[in-house]
């Protein structure tokens, strides 16, 4: 299977409502479109994940983040145009997405992979942000790469992309921060 096969193989699964898995930039993850709360439920089933933890999403540039931010603070614009790791930005205020993937407070974890990726243009392809969450179950260790990827996760979705396409995926999950309206920064994971 060449690359647009598999990529119009997983659209079709997204559009539909399914789950695959798919590279990244950080590690192997499940995902599903970030606006369908039935494929974001499902998300949270196959990782048996508590609803009220909320989900990192992958956008394909800061085009697609602002359509999905109230407000883009301007210290995240310089993070995200400095940035050279995988880096996720919690954004204060979500809009237009499915609730499963807001946090209670409304925020929102999104990064935009570098590079030209599988998963990036799979966002842009798609035209929305994809639901990027570690393949494995709630409470396990995260998958290095596919072969640590459990058989139960793999049953579990509806599309896996060739593995031939993963040529970004450092096996270290992203650093993730919080910026505030007023360029408040937290950082949550390094």
């Amino acid at each position: 299977m060449d690359i647009r096969e598999s990529m119009d193989k997983a659209l079709e699964v997204l559009r539909n409502g399914g789950v695959i898995l798919y590279p990244t930039d950080s590690i192997w993850g499940i995902g599903c479109d970030a606006c369908n709360e039935e494929a974001v439920r499902k998300v949270f089933e196959i990782k048996r994940r508590p609803e009220a933890k909320s989900l990192v999403l992958l956008a394909s540039d800061l085009d697609m983040v602002a359509r999905y931010v109230r407000q883009v603070p301007s210290m995240a614009v310089e993070l995200v145009e400095v940035n050279d790791a995988p880096m996720t930005i919690i954004y204060p205020q979500g809009q237009d997405l499915a609730p499963s993937v807001l946090a209670e407070d409304g925020s929102v974890g999104i990064r935009i992979p570098l590079g030209d990726l599988y998963c990036k243009e799979l966002a842009r392809r798609l035209r929305r942000p994809l639901v990027s969450t570690s393949a494995n179950i709630s409470g396990e260790p995260s998958p290095k790469s596919f072969k640590d990827v459990s058989q139960e996760i793999r049953s579990a979705v509806d599309y896996i992309v060739p593995t031939e396409f993963d040529t970004a995926s450092s096996g270290r999950a992203s650093q993730i921060i919080k910026i505030g309206l007023k360029g408040e920064v937290q950082i949550i994971r390094a």
